[in-house]
């Protein structure tokens, strides 16, 4: 994933005006105000958090929030935003988060998931889940292929694994692994049993929460629907 931390390295000061496209308003508005709910009250560990925008929303509701990025480029858009309250900010691989059993309670995941390729969306739950204690909290959301809005797929690869072509203010192109999924195909990837779980599927955007459930008294406990 070497060329994608140096794409986003890159790409750090261009970031957010991909917030801008004006026929994304209504569902970034009704993105916020989902993640804020999810946060609320909750120890947040963010993984990706590239310039905090998400970070800010988080930020809003939530009891602590320590956001990392394996970038320095990020963070140092993400600390000069203003904040509800104070937010940690850690250097960090998303496949490595920082150790701390019991520091945090929920882990929130925007925008990083279709980076990864289709035989690494199990593993990267499965570790998401075992930062977490039973009653943990997982928020995860990202982006639908909107024809005209989306950057078109440039190509698809023996795995399935789709690619875009983007280009910077430099003139610089650079090919992006970017997988589109919705809501109910992650849900279906996570084996951990869980509860509460809210899948969303806007125009735009796909989101997907849910709580890790303790195990049954004699036995595992199945995945609940409720």
């Amino acid at each position: 994933m070497s060329g994608l931390r140096e794409y986003y390295a890159r790409r750090a000061a261009e970031y957010d005006r991909v917030y801008a496209k004006p026929e994304r308003q209504d569902d970034l508005h009704e993105l916020a105000r989902w993640v804020a709910e999810w946060a609320e009250g909750r120890r947040v560990l963010e993984l990706a958090c590239g310039t905090g925008w998400w970070t800010r929303v988080i930020a809003e509701t939530a009891a602590s929030v320590t956001a990392t990025d394996v970038n320095d480029e990020m963070l140092e858009i993400a600390a000069g935003r203003g904040y509800a309250q104070p937010v940690r900010l850690r250097r960090a691989d998303a496949f490595d988060p920082p150790a701390g059993a019991g520091e945090y309670d929920a882990i929130v995941a925007a925008f990083w998931i279709s980076h990864l390729p289709l035989s690494g969306i199990g593993p990267f739950l499965d570790g998401v889940d075992d930062c977490l204690e039973p009653g943990g909290r997982v928020v995860l959301l990202d982006n639908r292929y909107v024809e005209g809005s989306s950057t078109p797929i440039s190509r698809t690869d023996a795995e399935g694994n789709t690619y875009q072509l983007r280009r910077l203010d430099s003139g610089a192109t650079c090919e992006v692994m970017k997988n589109f999924f919705d809501a109910r195909s992650i849900d279906a990837r996570t084996a951990a049993p869980v509860r509460d779980r809210d899948a969303r599927e806007l125009p735009h955007f796909w989101a997907l929460a849910y709580d890790l459930r303790p195990p049954e008294r004699g036995g595992e406990g199945a995945r609940g629907d409720a």
